[in-house]
């Protein structure tokens, strides 16, 4: 019984309507009044509560002006930052690259080597790939893409041959040879004797990286081959292509001189380095 009359209690006075009336100050004159009751400004202050709860997640969820609120951070300096690592992890990758690349073209026109005794054999034997590990069974289309090139140039003179002990490169300067390669004596090279001003020619398609004047070997050019291929040309009379030219087989990139300390009369002073190593050009050129 007692339950029941503090039930009625409690509904009583949820449902008991008070009348909010706002009035003017001077006059008393009333200007609105609402009809409420304790359920419904409870029922009305939840719903309030749990809309802003709502739009306060909304906006740090899907807007920036949670960058404003401490302890988040910009959407886009964090996508900037993971840019930044990229690129400097790049960065680094090609200065390493690059540095290797110039310490090779240093030790070309210097003469170097790291190595004590430099012999083709060891380099193509580190270049050697075991046939198990590759399926070696060519596919139909491939064979016949193959036949398909091998026709259209056939009679291309003009093909970039691959570096391998059976092809012979583009000779770059007929004549008599004065000194052989001897890398017993630090001479990686094989000097032509030839009449001044005779064109010297590129041994293969390549760009030209290097193409000045040095006090030693007079003027220089070096052309890139690909695949880690250098050849280079010293003691020119005049250079006929500049750094960064793109150069084919058979094309003049020099005339025959006498410049630089190191020389005693109009000859070609002719390299070729694989991979940073010299190599003994006359294994791949025919100077007669």
């Amino acid at each position: 019984m007692e339950k029941k009359k503090r039930r009625k209690e409690i509904k009583r006075k949820l449902l008991h309507k008070y009348r909010l009336v706002i009035l003017n100050e001077n006059t008393f004159e009333e200007k609105i009044s609402f009809k409420l009751n304790r359920l419904n400004v409870f029922v009305t202050g939840t719903l309030a509560a749990i809309a802003l709860i709502a739009l306060t997640t909304l906006l740090i969820a899907f807007t920036p002006l949670r960058e404003y609120i401490p302890g988040y951070s910009s959407t886009a300096l964090k996508r900037q930052a993971t840019l930044l690592t990229y690129k400097t992890d790049s960065l680094v990758n090609a200065l390493t690259y690059t540095n290797r690349y110039l310490e090779n073209i240093r030790s070309v026109l210097t003469g170097e080597v790291q190595t004590s005794q430099i012999t083709s054999d060891s380099i193509f034997e580190g270049m050697k790939i075991d046939p198990s590990q590759v399926d070696l069974n060519p596919i139909r289309e491939d064979s016949l893409l193959r036949a398909q090139v091998a026709l259209e140039d056939k009679y291309n003179l003009f093909e970039q041959p691959t570096f391998d002990g059976s092809v012979l490169l583009f000779t770059p300067l007929t004549g008599s040879i004065s000194q052989g390669y001897d890398p017993d004596h630090q001479h990686f090279a094989v000097d032509i004797v030839a009449p001044r001003d005779t064109p010297v020619k590129a041994v293969a398609n390549g760009t030209v990286i290097f193409s000045e004047w040095t006090a030693a070997t007079g003027y220089v050019v070096i052309v890139d081959h690909q695949q880690g291929l250098l050849s280079v040309y010293k003691h020119n009379g005049s250079l006929t292509r500049e750094q960064g030219a793109v150069v084919r087989a058979g094309e003049v990139i020099a005339t025959v001189g006498n410049t630089g300390e190191l020389t005693t009369g109009p000859h070609l002073h002719f390299e070729l380095w694989k991979d940073g190593n010299p190599v003994n050009p006359m294994n791949y050129i025919d100077f007669n």
